[in-house]
């Protein structure tokens, strides 16, 4: 016989003592047929705590209060049944929110995933002391007296006094610590005089009579001792040069380029050419040695190492702007006073630039935008002129003016930009001033 629980489930058919079953699911037990045996009837724990009477109900009436009994079918012992899949059979072991996992009944522990460990129990930092982080500020705050000792004390305004004197020249040092930062990006550089040596010396040839041979050979010197030489030197110097270190000649020059006369010593032998390379060392002269008996007549050029590189600007541009030869930044800043000066900006579009007709005739456009402006320029900039110098060569004996003399202008840096670059590394100032604040 079988019937219905209290959930609508089916129930199996009642087995003997299946009366005790029904009544605690909640069915009405089976009336007794013929041939049925009354089963056994499973008693609960009485009121002692030890087995109920023949006359006590089967089971506990089930509330909120108390689990529910398992059901036990005769002769299976009790832990051989297989538990229901995703059903957890038995009390909870632990809270699935916790550090340990859940162990299902029959299965091993499993092993914690190392991250969720790691994410689970917490890392202990060390605080940071009180002590380091108010220091500072207790400093600071030590150093103010309170308004009830200033009260007391009349003289103690005068401390106070020196405490803003004190605050004061912090707050100028600090800001022209800063300038001086800012002025060393700049290039500090003055100009000044360069004078240039320009010298030659002959050497006449030797008579082919002469007895004294200085390689050995009876009747004559050497062939190379017989011809006439001369030799050119070319030196310089700084004027007035208050700095006890001496510059090298070479280094105020990116290339030198002389240029002899070419119908004498031919079209592949009167070019004497010196360009500066990242390997060059430095010299204090140049000099140029050449057969002849005749006077030379040579053009020298050279060119000024700028630092800053400058630049030559086309002619047109140059006109308008009134710069002919300076460094990129001076360029574009001239370009852009004349741009503000001549309202060329667009009133809406604050980007472009509206051409006038200078511009249109060296930008060949009548609208450009301001990050156009470098890529136009660069067609418009060349290398700047080298300085020329004609000078002749005599050979002449009785001619005592072989020294000439040439002043050039050229830059040289600041010897304050020194000074300035002494002062920033210099820390002992500050080390000072740092061991009088903690006292």
């Amino acid at each position: 016989m079988s019937g219905r629980g209290a959930g609508g489930f089916p129930l199996p058919p009642l087995s003997p003592g299946g009366g005790a079953v029904a009544a605690a699911l909640g069915a009405p037990p089976p009336p007794a047929g013929p041939g049925m045996l009354p089963g056994p009837a499973l008693r609960g724990p009485g009121p002692a705590g030890g087995v109920g009477g023949p006359g006590t109900a089967a089971f506990r009436p089930m509330g909120p209060a108390g689990p529910a009994a398992q059901y036990q079918r005769p002769g299976i012992s009790p832990g051989s049944r297989m538990p229901m899949a995703g059903l957890q059979v038995g009390p909870p072991t632990g809270s699935p929110f916790g550090t340990a996992a859940p162990l299902r009944p029959g299965m091993p522990p499993t092993m914690m995933d190392p991250f969720r460990k790691r994410l689970l129990v917490p890392q202990a930092q060390p605080p940071i002391p009180a002590q380091r982080r108010g220091l500072k500020r207790r400093k600071m705050a030590d150093k103010v007296l309170p308004q009830r000792i200033r009260e007391l004390v009349p003289e103690s305004q005068a401390y106070m006094d020196l405490l803003a004197f004190e605050r004061k020249l912090d707050q100028t040092i600090a800001r022209k610590r800063m300038e001086i930062q800012e002025a060393i990006k700049k290039p500090l550089t003055q100009k000044r005089k360069l004078r240039i040596y320009i010298s030659n010396t002959f050497s006449p040839s030797k008579a082919e009579g002469d007895s004294t041979g200085t390689a050995g050979t009876p009747g004559g010197t050497p062939a190379g001792d017989k011809v006439a030489s001369w030799e050119l030197r070319v030196e310089g110097k700084l004027l007035d040069d208050p700095s006890k270190q001496k510059r090298k000649f070479s280094s105020f020059f990116k290339s030198l380029v002389i240029e002899l006369d070419k119908e004498l010593y031919g079209p592949d032998n009167h070019l004497v050419e010196w360009h500066r390379m990242p390997t060059t060392q430095e010299t204090d002269g140049f000099q140029v040695k050449r057969p002849g008996d005749l006077n030379v007549k040579c053009t020298l050029l050279l060119m000024l190492d700028h630092q800053p590189p400058q630049y030559k600007l086309d002619p047109r541009l140059a006109r308008l702007l009134g710069v002919h030869t300076q460094t990129r930044a001076a360029i574009m800043q001239a370009l852009w006073l004349y741009i503000k000066h001549n309202q060329l900006q667009d009133g809406h579009e604050r980007e472009y630039i509206n051409c006038n007709r200078y511009f249109r005739q060296i930008f060949s456009c009548g609208r450009l935008r301001f990050s156009e402006i470098p890529m136009k320029l660069a067609g418009l900039l060349q290398h700047p002129d080298p300085i020329v110098i004609n000078h002749v060569i005599s050979v002449d004996p009785n001619d005592q003016k072989k020294t000439a003399c040439y002043d050039i202008d050229v830059e040289v840096d600041d010897p304050l930009k020194a000074q300035m670059s002494n002062f920033l590394a210099s820390t002992t100032n500050q080390q000072e001033i740092a061991s009088l604040d903690v006292k």
